[in-house]
């Protein structure tokens, strides 16, 4: 896609981020992609390949409240949620919040807890809510999880639920620097950290206002046919047990709308989904064992359903 059509307002941002990370355009434009859609990013990676920082650049650059949570294997669900504490002065219970209680969640290392833990942010990441001693309390708008863990092979990790994945608007890696932009790396950690120096490019209630334009996107009925049959078709694959739900087909098109919003245009492409496709939908399909057996990787068998589906051709009325 061309630099020169890019919404002026997300291309302030992503330079802002950039000023911290390094050769991950991609990875950020995904991620912020996900806020503007109000949906989660899982981020599979190793330890040390810039994955906080490019939160914290996030919520700095929105002028959000970020809150980390480390997970851990003794991590409990009251420490992610918060819990009420009787208080007998007042003679009532108080609820204190836990770190859920921001704009910007960083779930480091999500993989590494208790599936009982892990389901601590189903509630908040679907309902932007959570319910403590039967009290529901509403979550801060914006509310985005950018969730991070590690290849589910190292030792000391759990596998994520399939409803806590489903959750996830979008799945991606960030990968190793090259050799020159690892040098770049090198570079900027003898000097002051650019993260200390960003300032943010715009507040909160332009970042909702944001979100409320991004819905307004046309979608033609041939998109959303297109969506709905590329999805459909990850159901009867023969190397899939499980294909996506309709919340896959909500979620492509969600996405879809805002990643053209981005690039400075209020209708969606083929193009839109066809890029998009395997971020949101290999982390909502379950491979059967022959296929991982033959090394066959999900966002192998989505990239191979998009290039079978024919291309619908888009009126040019709206």
């Amino acid at each position: 896609m061309s630099l020169e059509n890019m919404n002026p307002t997300i291309e302030r941002i992503l330079a802002n981020i950039e000023k911290v990370m390094i050769g991950k355009r991609s990875v950020a434009e995904l991620s912020l992609v996900s806020l503007l859609a109000g949906g989660h990013v899982l981020l599979e990676d190793v330890p040390g390949v810039g994955k906080t920082m490019m939160v914290r650049a996030l919520a700095k650059s929105v002028d959000a409240k970020f809150r980390r949570i480390q997970f851990t294997p003794d991590l409990l669900p009251s420490d992610v949620t918060g819990i009420s504490i009787y208080n007998p002065k007042e003679m009532e219970f108080q609820f204190r919040p836990g770190p859920l209680m921001g704009n910007i969640i960083l779930a480091d290392e999500i993989n590494r807890t208790s599936p009982k833990t892990q389901s601590a942010l189903l509630e908040g990441m679907e309902e932007a809510s959570i319910t403590i001693d039967g009290v529901t309390h509403r979550l801060e708008k914006p509310f985005f999880v950018m969730a991070t863990q590690n290849p589910i092979e190292y030792e000391g990790t759990y596998p994520l639920p399939e409803a806590q994945l489903d959750r996830f608007l979008l799945k991606m890696k960030m990968g190793y620097p090259d050799l020159g932009e690892e040098i770049e790396v090198l570079n900027r950690a003898q000097k002051v950290p650019p993260i200390d120096e960003l300032e943010s490019v715009i507040d909160l209630a332009g970042l909702l206002l944001l979100q409320q334009e991004i819905k307004e996107v046309f979608i033609d009925d041939t998109m959303k046919r297109y969506i709905v049959e590329v999805v459909s078709r990850t159901r009867g694959h023969g190397s899939v047990y499980l294909g996506a739900s309709p919340r896959g087909s909500i979620a492509l098109m969600k996405v879809a709308q805002a990643y053209a919003f981005m690039y400075g245009r209020d209708f969606v492409l083929p193009d839109d989904i066809q890029y998009l496709a395997p971020f949101v939908l290999s982390h909502r399909i379950i491979l059967k064992s022959e296929a991982k057996f033959e090394g066959i990787s999900a966002e192998e068998v989505i990239s191979g359903i998009v290039g079978r589906v024919p291309v619908p051709v888009q009126r040019l009325v709206k």
